[in-house]
């Protein structure tokens, strides 16, 4: 017993920036029950989950859909129907009556609709969903892995891992918490990719001490499922120390991140005439792609500069850390996933190749507090992007574009409506980086803070 606990508490205690290795979820009883009671909609399938479960197997189908519409501000005045579903299937090796330790897990994720992240003006998504699998309506492989778990202190991982998988209490899981990226990611760390080839290693030495490593093709993108190409110039290297604490008897963890890549990249430092190579050419993943954006007003008010007259300026590495915790304040006597705690996240990197120079997070999230409701959650957060002084200066000072930060506000609230609907209404206002956007006849106007409403339906299937 005390075996099997360790190995849940391995899985359990990865850090708040590398995804947990992959096990299945805590599975039920029974899928059956009542309509309004069972865990998922549609049931145990007349006993059949319920077997498959017994020997490892577990298919889980989730949906997601995020109305929102934007109701002051940004670039246009407009709503958006932006959907998710994904479906994951987890195979547990010792339950299936192989080898203890294993597991495989495949999960696809899709898209349907329409999202405001140009409409929105923001260089930061407003909405995590709106980058999944891409900015477009499509479908692709999130994550295909295979874990091994030697013993209590050790794991592997290797495959197509999804680096954005949640793990955190209070922040970080978009599906039922906050949704704007930057409360859920570190953006200082916006060259990682959100899924790509790799391997990581987990090493528990102790209860309260977990170190983790992670290395990826830095190309990786969820629609790119070619082996061919992987880590052909270049890694994502990831180093992480996750720390529990328990003030007051209250848990909670701490957090120190470095990533690093040696794959060559743009330089942020280039010549005006290279400025929109550069922006076509540079990829970051947890930004969406701001580049377009840019390149639309230098095609209308500075076309000379679209003809580059050097090479592009290059950088060889690439480096950001991030230090975050996550802390209880109050929990009711008994209760260890119910009470009211808070989060903080503080991101830097180099500024050479990556845009973002620094990012903040800090909020505070209540679970399962509010009378009669144990199972309902709310949230208020706050985050604040830094671009790096070196991103598009001349673009900012020609055309007094801003570019400095942008922050946002969130406010949430999750209504467990049955365990497998919730319903999450949102608020979220923007103070843009971008100061000025181009209107329909390519003329500057301003550009004021964003106010979004929108609402998050999840189904669990």
């Amino acid at each position: 017993m005390k075996s099997k606990l360790r190995l849940a508490a391995l899985a359990a205690l990865i850090s708040t920036s590398l995804p947990a290795l992959a096990t299945p979820e805590a599975i039920p009883e029974t899928w059956g029950g009542d309509f309004a009671t069972r865990p998922r909609l549609t049931g145990d399938w007349g006993g059949l989950r319920d077997e498959m479960a017994k020997k490892g197997i577990v298919l889980d189908v989730d949906a997601y859909w995020t109305p929102q519409t934007i109701t002051s501000g940004g670039r246009d005045a407009g709503g958006s129907n932006w959907g998710n579903a994904t479906v994951a299937l987890t195979v547990d090796t010792g339950k299936l009556g192989l080898w203890p330790g294993g597991y495989f897990k495949v999960q696809t994720i899709s898209s349907f609709g329409n999202n405001l992240l140009s409409d929105s003006g923001t260089m930061i998504p407003a909405n995590e969903f709106w980058m999944l699998p891409t900015t477009k309506p499509d479908t692709g492989i999130q994550e295909l892995t295979y874990t091994q778990f030697f013993s209590p202190q050790f794991g592997l991982q290797l495959g197509k891992i999804n680096s954005i998988a949640p793990t955190n209490q209070f922040h970080g899981d978009y599906r039922t918490g906050f949704l704007n990226t930057g409360l859920n990611l570190p953006v200082a760390l916006a060259m990682v990719p959100l899924s790509a080839y790799g391997a990581t290693a987990l090493y528990l030495p102790s209860h309260d001490i977990t170190v983790a490593g992670m290395v990826l093709d830095p190309n990786g993108t969820i629609m790119d499922d070619s082996l061919s190409n992987a880590f052909s110039d270049g890694v994502m290297a990831l180093l992480s120390g996750d720390l529990k604490i328990k003030p007051f008897g209250l848990p909670g963890h701490q957090n120190l991140t470095f990533a690093w890549s040696n794959k060559e990249r743009p330089s942020l430092i280039q010549d005006p005439s290279n400025i929109a190579r550069s922006l076509l050419t540079a990829r970051y993943p947890r930004l969406g792609n701001p580049g377009p954006v840019l390149v639309d007003i230098l095609e209308k008010h500075a076309p000379a500069l679209l003809i580059p007259t050097q090479p592009l300026n290059m950088e060889n590495e690439t480096w950001a850390a991030v230090y975050s915790f996550e802390q209880y304040l109050w929990q009711p006597e008994g209760e260890s996933k119910r009470g009211l705690g808070t989060f903080f996240s503080f991101g830097l990197s180099d500024g050479k190749a990556n845009p973002v120079k620094y990012s903040y997070s800090l909020g505070l999230v209540g679970k399962g507090i509010v009378p009669g409701r144990p199972y309902d959650e709310f949230g208020i957060g706050w985050a604040l992007t830094e671009f790096s002084d070196n991103f598009v200066p001349y673009m900012r000072d020609t055309f007094n574009l801003g570019l400095n930060r942008e922050s946002a506000v969130e406010v949430y609230y999750n209504f467990a409506v049955t365990p497998w609907l919730s319903l999450s209404p949102s608020y979220q206002y923007i103070s843009t980086a971008l100061d000025k956007v181009q209107d329909e006849n390519g003329n500057f106007k301003n550009l004021d803070n964003t106010q979004l409403l929108g609402v998050r339906v999840g189904v669990r299937f």
